[in-house]
């Protein structure tokens, strides 16, 4: 361990088997380093600045800025490739010439200051007034874009659609009465604070078929997911987007919150009450790629093809699968504008972490696609300097915004990385030669349970496959565990409930009359699929909106192949307030787990002690914090005085059952029952304990204290 170098060691400590890479490891964080040296001294006056000084400075210039007290409006732009550049907009009858910007300095910015209006001793451009940048060319040929940092843009009416198309609009967002934030938010601890997320997108978020907004998601949705128990909520397609059925993951405007749902204040206000509810509220972050448009992205923004992004010739520029173009991380500017982009949810919104998307696509040269897609977990897949195809830059700025997040919000910020490709030390900490994220995503999970139920009888279920598959991870660095996901609901693919249950969800999920075994079998095991992933898969837990109750179809956005239907772009939350349906059966079981988990924790704590594995009886027990589970798989067999091995001795008591009738259950536990263990050792425990356990149905006992 002599030659491990010192900016790694923790790291190789952790898990010995990095010590063969551990100069490569060592180069790509001597690589982030440097940035963010490079960056702190990167000042004018030759004073030394934060890490988020340089990127709330960086918002509060670029793009368009106000001063209230002199009625001033300062725009500042960069734009390298353009010769001059002219501010144009409703305020100037859009004049192409009236408003330039001058002072194009070495690095390429423009800048102008525009005086109050003398007549009405107010701001010259009218808030929400529509506003646009020229740039002139050295070729003398001029183009028009919105600015690149601009905070508001919106989907033109249908009468200019006609005349001009569907490119987005800017807008001059200043309005007089800006939002203003009541509550604090909410305390949460990184190091033992259990994380339930719920994962949401506003526009989906009403049973009509319409697009929600953020008021309506306020008001309906919250104190939904407040009922249920979850403490943070994971917004999807926020930042604007000009295709709604892109999901929100083709970006066109970073700045510009999306539009569709509302204002900027509707969303403060979405984020505010949250707050005051006692929840986290996490924003889906899209770096990873943006938007091919021209007109109203960043695509071409100065005219060039590779201001913010890799040029198309160097084979970088675009992603092989997504059909959108590829920053250039290691440029000095794009590290600006993304870490600014960062600073600016978290301080304008009061966003309290990021969900990064597509960071697999990131941290390779092959974006995960075909044949260098395929990881074995073989060490030299990631760090071998001939093998891995790591992009050493991507990687290097991961870090940098991991160090950002963590200096803005101290102790208090969570980071979330969607990586399916399992790269070591992703999600340890940067002062230890990780890259600084706080949780991955533990993408093996859903594609476990759905292979499952695809492939396999009821009765061929391998108790051992499913646990190894829900323990494998790496040690000391934490994932987010879920059963589905909105991959899972999209049109193409089914959900739990679906593949459960399918075409009797429409028939047989009324009270009315007597269940049917089809719902019975989805009942029961779409609350233990959840359960087991919940408690055995992870250090945090995530559900997808609606998935929670069993919701009986997929999401599908209007786009051309289904006459921009609206119908399964919607939750249908009216089928749990219906108590003639089976519904709120699931979902309030859901609630129940999570406020078990908020009241006995087992979450963020050490991995569970799995003492059981019955490939015949399929049983599974295991120990967590302190917790006994107790999970019965089998389709038909109910045991008595089943024999489960546990360490702690005393008496015990039971904290949670989905067999209870308003879980949809059967009723067949007496929750009254306390269970004594006995001081004989069982399955590698200290004592045991005989509990009836009915076939599929699940169990926590907590000790009687």
């Amino acid at each position: 361990m002599s030659n491990i170098p010192e900016n790694v060691k923790g790291a190789v400590d952790i898990d010995p088997w990095l010590e063969p890479y551990a100069q490569v490891l060592s180069e790509r964080r001597y690589l982030a380093d440097k940035w963010q040296y490079d960056i702190k001294h990167a000042t004018k006056d030759g004073s030394i600045q934060s890490l988020s000084q340089f990127a709330r400075n960086s918002y509060k210039s670029y793009g368009l800025h106000v001063n209230q007290n002199t009625k001033e409006i300062f725009y500042k732009e960069w734009a390298p490739n353009a010769k001059k550049a002219f501010l144009v907009g409703e305020f100037n009858n859009w004049n192409p010439e009236s408003h330039e910007l001058k002072d194009k300095d070495e690095f390429g910015n423009f800048s102008i200051i525009i005086p109050k209006d003398s007549t009405t001793n107010d701001f010259a451009i009218k808030h929400d007034s529509k506003i646009k940048v020229r740039f002139v060319l050295e070729d003398g040929s001029d183009i028009y874009r919105l600015p690149a940092w601009i905070t508001r843009t919106t989907q033109p009416d249908k009468d200019t659609q006609k005349q001009f198309g569907p490119t987005y609009e800017g807008r001059f967002w200043n309005p007089s009465n800006q939002y203003k934030f009541k509550n604090n938010r909410p305390k949460f601890n990184l190091s033992k604070d259990s994380l339930r997320i719920y994962e949401a997108h506003v526009g989906i978020s009403s049973p009509e078929p319409k697009v929600a907004t953020y008021k309506e998601f306020t008001k309906n949705v919250l104190p939904r997911i407040k009922y249920l128990g979850y403490d943070a909520i994971q917004l999807m397609a926020i930042m604007e987007h000009a295709y709604y059925a892109s999901f929100g993951y083709q970006v066109t405007n970073f700045f510009a919150i999306s539009s569709r749902y509302g204002t900027p204040e509707d969303l403060k206000e979405l984020i505010d009450t949250a707050h005051g509810m006692g929840i986290l509220v996490l924003l889906d972050v899209v770096h990873s790629h943006a938007s091919k448009n021209v007109e109203d992205g960043l695509n071409r923004f100065d005219g060039s093809d590779h201001q913010y992004f890799h040029s198309i010739s160097s084979g970088r520029g675009e992603h092989p699968l997504w059909d959108s173009r590829l920053f250039n991380y290691g440029n000095f500017e794009v590290q600006r504008f993304l870490l600014a982009n960062l600073a600016f949810y978290i301080d304008i919104y009061q966003f309290d972490g990021f969900r990064f998307d597509g960071v697999t696509s990131m941290l390779y040269l092959h974006h995960g696609v075909g044949a260098g897609g395929a990881f074995s977990g073989d060490y030299n897949e990631y760090l071998s300097k001939e093998r891995s195809g790591v992009d050493h830059e991507a990687l290097a700025y991961l870090m940098l915004a991991n160090d950002l997040v963590h200096e803005l919000l101290p102790d208090q910020a969570v980071t979330i990385a969607e990586d399916v490709s399992g790269y070591p030390t992703l999600c340890l900490p940067r002062n230890i030669g990780g890259a600084g994220f706080d949780y991955r995503l533990a993408m093996a999970l859903p594609d476990m349970w759905i292979k499952l139920l695809k492939e396999k009888k009821d009765e061929d279920w391998d108790m051992g496959f499913i646990v190894h598959t829900l323990i494998n991870r790496r040690y000391a660095e934490k994932v987010v565990a879920y059963a589905e996901s909105h991959d899972q609901a999209l049109v193409g693919d089914k959900t739990l409930a679906f593949w459960l249950m399918d075409a009797a969800m429409y028939t047989d999920m009324t009270v009315l009359k007597e269940s049917i075994p089809v719902i019975d079998r989805g009942i029961a095991l779409h609350k233990m699929i959840r359960l087991l992933t919940h408690s055995l898969g992870g250090e945090a837990y995530l559900n997808f909106e609606g998935n929670e109750f069993g919701h009986p179809e997929w999401l599908d956005f209007p786009n051309i192949n289904n006459n921009d239907s609206y119908h399964y772009a919607r939750r249908q939350f009216n089928l749990i307030d219906d108590n003639l349906l089976r519904y709120k059966f699931l979902n309030d079981f859901d609630s129940a787990m999570q406020h078990c988990e908020m009241k006995h924790q087992w979450l963020n704590t050490p991995q569970a002690y799995v003492s059981l594995k019955h490939e015949v009886d399929k049983v599974i027990a295991f120990e967590r914090n302190g917790l006994l589970f107790i999970f019965n798989f089998h389709p038909t067999n109910s045991f008595s005085d089943y024999r489960i091995g546990v360490d702690q001795a005393g008496s015990y008591k039971i904290v949670l059952n989905t067999d209870r009738i308003e879980f949809g259950g059967q009723d067949r536990i007496d929750e009254n029952s306390k269970f004594f263990t006995t001081d004989l050792e069982w399955n590698n425990r200290r004592n045991f304990i005989q509990v009836y356990i009915p076939s599929r149905v699940a169990l926590i006992l907590a000790l009687d204290k």
